[in-house]
């Protein structure tokens, strides 16, 4: 079976189960359980599944960007082991700005609290982990809440973040690759997550496997404006060798 057979199969496989396992697509379709992950990140790349772990979802059955709770759900491990490995990104002392996504709030439980760090952050999740935490002095961005994250987004978010520089900015991405960049499904997310990027002097994005490769709907900065991504050990290898021949540090957590 050739590939473009193959993807249209995997692909109406989806559609009638709701979703499909690699580990039974590869015995059922005779091939290495690599082909199938190299399949499935094809046809996410077309838009027409969503990567989760062990498998795929088709995207119709999501028809909305996902919340930042049903985010937390799939690839939590994915996403535990990228906060563990983005540890080794912060200062000793120091400012860090932190994002909203899952990612960045399992990096601020994670933050030490042997080291003095102020941290700023429009995401509320995040704000609510260190609120009490010890080390850590909170600067809280404001403006208008985007339910979904959620985050503070708008004009005085921007205002904001134009007044404070800080040394590391962790990036949560949607979508990371060569051509376009690092995306994100929502216009005001993108000019904050921008904002985000121009007050730091480093940027690491946290992004798993899934979202490596992918493109969504707003252009944040391009791959060259980000210093160090931080993805999991699951990601293609050839989906990172034109972000690491962009001058890019790749970490695979």
């Amino acid at each position: 079976m050739y590939a473009p057979e193959r993807h249209q199969e995997i692909l109406t496989r989806a559609r009638a189960d709701g979703r499909v396992d690699v580990t039974r697509l590869a015995a059922e379709l005779d091939v290495t359980p690599e082909t199938i992950r190299r399949d499935l990140t094809a046809l996410e790349r077309h838009g027409l599944v969503r990567r989760v772990h062990g498998g795929a979802i088709p995207v119709e059955r999501l028809g909305f960007e996902p919340g930042l709770a049903d985010r937390q759900g799939p690839l939590s491990g994915e996403k535990e082991r990228i906060a563990k490995a983005a540890l080794d990104e912060l200062p000793d002392g120091g400012a860090v700005l932190l994002d909203a996504g899952a990612a960045t709030v399992r990096l601020a439980e994670l933050l030490p609290t042997d080291r003095e760090l102020a941290v700023v952050t429009h995401a509320l999740p995040v704000a609510t982990v260190l609120a009490a935490r010890p080390g850590a002095v909170l600067h809280l961005v404001g403006g208008t809440v985007r339910g979904r994250t959620p985050a503070a987004m708008g004009t005085w978010a921007l205002r904001d973040l134009a007044e404070i520089h800080v040394d590391v900015a962790f990036l949560d991405a949607d979508g990371i690759s060569v051509e376009h960049g690092v995306t994100t499904p929502d216009l005001a997310e993108a000019a904050v997550k921008r904002a985000l990027v121009a007050a730091a002097r480093r940027t690491v994005v946290l992004a798993d496997h899934t979202k490596v490769g992918h493109v969504d709907l707003a252009h944040v900065v391009d791959v060259a404006d980000v210093d160090t991504l931080v993805t999991d050990s699951d990601v293609e290898p050839e989906a990172v060798d034109g972000i690491e021949a962009a001058g890019v540090r790749v970490v695979r957590a």
